[in-house]
């Protein structure tokens, strides 16, 4: 599979970004956004089970952003709200199949995507 991300940016904050990660090949049953700011750790954002469109987001952002998938499509998205200089980062989009108790682990996904830069400035 090929997973290729896009919609990253500048915005103030306060601002909004949607991120799109548009996938390729075969297709998973959990799609995920992690993210990495300088000199940190790889860090879980959101994630999306297929099987009963089962979501999944990390406390930070919990009320703000929001993860959908366009199965159609097969496009992955990160509605980002109310973004705060902290949510600066680069975007990883991720699949594979974890189970539910791994869903926040990054080793557990097979593919990845490029990554795309989120700025924040305040």
């Amino acid at each position: 599979v090929q997973l290729q991300a896009s919609g990253g940016g500048l915005v103030q904050a306060g601002g909004s970004l949607r991120l799109s990660c548009a996938a390729s090949g075969r297709t998973y049953g959990t799609y995920a956004w992690f993210r990495q700011a300088p000199g940190k750790e790889r860090e879980f954002v959101a994630a999306f089970r297929r099987s009963g469109n089962r979501i999944y987001l990390s406390d930070s952002v919990k009320g703000r952003f929001t993860i959908s998938r366009d199965n159609a499509q097969n496009i992955l998205y990160l509605e980002m709200n109310m973004l705060k200089p902290e949510d600066t980062a680069v975007y990883y989009c991720a699949a594979g199949d974890p189970i539910t108790s791994a869903v926040r682990a990054s080793e557990i996904y097979r593919a990845w995507g490029q990554g795309t830069l989120v700025t924040v400035s305040s």
